[in-house]
């Protein structure tokens, strides 16, 4: 089976060897065959820091710094460039414009709707989630992965669900103990899960939520 062109996004740390475990995760399983892709690039946000870190000195992957402003333009000259068939966000903090949906997808470290949108992402998101726990409103995170639509028509993480994982809130949880849990789910999850999307187990026309395509009973967001 013909490896998919896969271009990861992630914004990582700009502090040196903080960030971009996902992206490294999702590298060593296509090179240990578990994932069924061809990673071109990793694209950050910051010049420096941990993903570049990881790309270039760990892993070999050719690194492309992605300055401002984030416009559409710049996103799909970056994929065109890359020859890419399917975009994965994996931590990528910023606004998204001008790519495909049908083929763009991102993992998300909190239950979605409740737990998505601006400021909702790594320790921020965390944090709210242990609140909600202490409060009596929710007993479960989640880690979710979703296709990603335009910035311009819904915001953050408003694109269609395809996939979710339950993670059981446990009684003096800090931000860090939920996040080890987290990634650690994430990191057996995401690679799974992105073989699906590559092989068309998931999928939708990128426009009707109506045509999403999934193996798992879910209500689309």
């Amino acid at each position: 089976m013909n490896k998919k062109r896969l271009l990861v996004f992630a914004s990582g740390e700009p502090t040196p060897g903080h960030g971009g475990s996902g992206f490294k995760n999702l590298v060593l399983k296509s090179r240990q065959g578990f994932l069924n892709a061809d990673i071109v690039a990793v694209v950050s946000n910051h010049p420096a820091g941990g993903v570049r870190d990881k790309a270039v000195d760990e892993l070999n992957i050719p690194f492309i710094h992605m300055p401002k402003p984030y416009s559409a333009e710049a996103y799909r000259r970056i994929v065109s460039e890359c020859q890419a068939e399917f975009i994965a966000l994996s931590g990528w903090l910023l606004p998204v414009r001008g790519l495909d949906s049908k083929k763009t997808f991102n993992i998300h470290p909190a239950d979605l709707p409740d737990f998505g949108g601006k400021g909702m992402h790594g320790d921020l998101a965390h944090q709210a989630i242990i609140e909600a726990f202490e409060r009596g409103k929710i007993h479960e995170t989640a880690i979710c992965m979703h296709f990603v639509t335009d910035f311009s028509s819904g915001g953050y993480d408003t694109g269609p669900l395809f996939f979710r994982y339950p993670i059981p809130l446990i009684e003096g949880d800090t931000v860090e103990s939920l996040r080890s849990r987290v990634n650690a789910a994430e990191h057996i999850c995401q690679p799974l899960i992105t073989n699906l999307v590559l092989n068309g187990v998931i999928g939708w026309d990128g426009i009707n939520r109506s045509t999403l395509t999934t193996p798992f009973l879910l209500e689309a967001v």
